[in-house]
């Protein structure tokens, strides 16, 4: 089961998986657009102001989330962890046990890997994957008995 609390909007075919945690504080509020997926495990917080995770979004499992924004068509690969006022742009790919530093901004087609993240441009064919990373969870997640229609 997950665990949603305080002001937070979850978009169509957006999907939250077993064991995530989404909370918004009292004077914070998360946005999370539509075809976005959080996966297992995964924790996204706020405390202060709108967190807004686009469209088309995939969260993998065990991710720690505390950034301003994710932008569209991205991947946050699993374990990784984007720190305090990280504004993520469209088309970024957050590698495996990445850890993105406190107000990093990171510009749109990125590529960002290690301890502290560093960040590179993201090739042709990690843009091409981007596009379709969010697509088919929704399907696959209809077929469980718990389902409740992605919200």
């Amino acid at each position: 089961m997950a665990y949603v609390s305080g002001d937070v909007t979850i978009g169509d075919k957006s999907t939250v998986w077993p064991a995530a945690v989404i909370r918004a504080e009292e004077t914070g509020s998360i946005n999370i657009e539509s075809n976005t997926h959080i996966q297992d495990g995964s924790i996204v917080h706020n405390s202060d102001g709108v967190l807004r995770i686009g469209r088309n979004v995939n969260v993998g499992h065990s991710v720690v989330i505390h950034a301003l924004s994710i932008g569209d068509n991205c991947l946050v690969g699993n374990n990784a962890t984007l720190l305090e006022g990280v504004e993520l742009g469209d088309y970024c790919l957050v590698a495996a046990n990445a850890v993105v530093l406190n107000g990093t901004k990171v510009p749109n087609g990125s590529f960002l890997a290690g301890v502290p993240a560093k960040i590179r441009p993201i090739s042709p064919e990690q843009r091409l994957m981007l596009e379709t990373t969010a697509d088919g969870i929704f399907d696959t997640v209809a077929g469980y008995p718990d389902f409740n229609g992605g919200r």
